[in-house]
């Protein structure tokens, strides 16, 4: 089974940036990756897809701002947040699946605010 940890959430001023990673225990090449967030009282939400075949898209509320990427020779992804708002709040997770398995990392907060 795969083991992910996220990192590099934080507090952030409305429009700044951060750049946070989820690293895996072991290769992700076979596995379809998502970034998802969850802000207080609401639903998680996914954030953006990071496909096996190498397709990426992102949820249209990020769309412009956020860019995800992944790198399976170091068995990680990231997700690029610029022009953050207050709205982006949240617990932001990485989730990995497979045929057969479905994981998730243990999330990180980031939080944006003056």
């Amino acid at each position: 089974q795969v083991q992910l940890v996220e990192s590099g959430g934080g507090l952030v001023q409305p429009g700044g940036s951060l750049r946070l990673s989820c690293a895996a225990s072991r290769s992700i090449e076979n596995y379809d990756m998502y970034w998802y967030r969850q802000a207080p009282g609401k639903q998680r939400e996914l954030v953006a897809r990071l496909m096996r075949s190498g397709t990426t898209n992102n949820a249209d509320s990020v769309k412009g701002r956020f860019t995800a990427s992944r790198d399976d020779a170091k068995n990680t992804i990231h997700l690029q947040m610029n022009s953050l708002n207050p709205e982006d709040t949240a617990v932001y997770y990485c989730n990995g699946r497979s045929r057969f398995l479905n994981m998730w990392g243990q999330g990180t907060q980031v939080t944006v605010s003056s």
